[in-house]
């Protein structure tokens, strides 16, 4: 049963869902861009292993930062759903009451 009034869920819900948003938009600009910006672009036509190193650097924490993000949003998803079965605001592990700073901190919070 959830340990949050309806009004607070509510709430909560919009901003779930505004941060879903800006994650999505995130994500998708970022593959927009990788899409546009090859490897090849991040290196240089002429390089050397360093630049190589560089490259494959800036790509890993591009795609880093885009697995974050999703792995956010799935979280986001998870907690809208507690929103929708009445489990939302009880902790996953022991049920317990999860207070209202720590849900206005991280409203994902389990």
């Amino acid at each position: 049963m959830s340990t949050v009034d309806a009004e607070k869920r509510a709430e909560f819900a919009i901003r779930l869902k505004e941060r879903y948003r800006a994650l999505w938009s995130d994500v998708q600009n970022e593959l927009a861009r990788a899409e546009v910006e090859s490897w090849q672009d991040t290196a240089g036509e002429t390089h050397d292993s360093g630049d190589a190193s560089v490259a494959d650097l800036v790509t890993d924490i591009n795609l880093a930062d885009v697995h974050r993000d999703i792995g956010e949003m799935r979280e986001i998803a998870a907690a809208l759903s507690r929103i929708v079965d009445g489990s939302y605001g009880a902790c996953a592990d022991c049920a317990e009451a999860i207070g209202l700073p720590r849900l206005r901190a991280n409203p994902a919070a389990l």
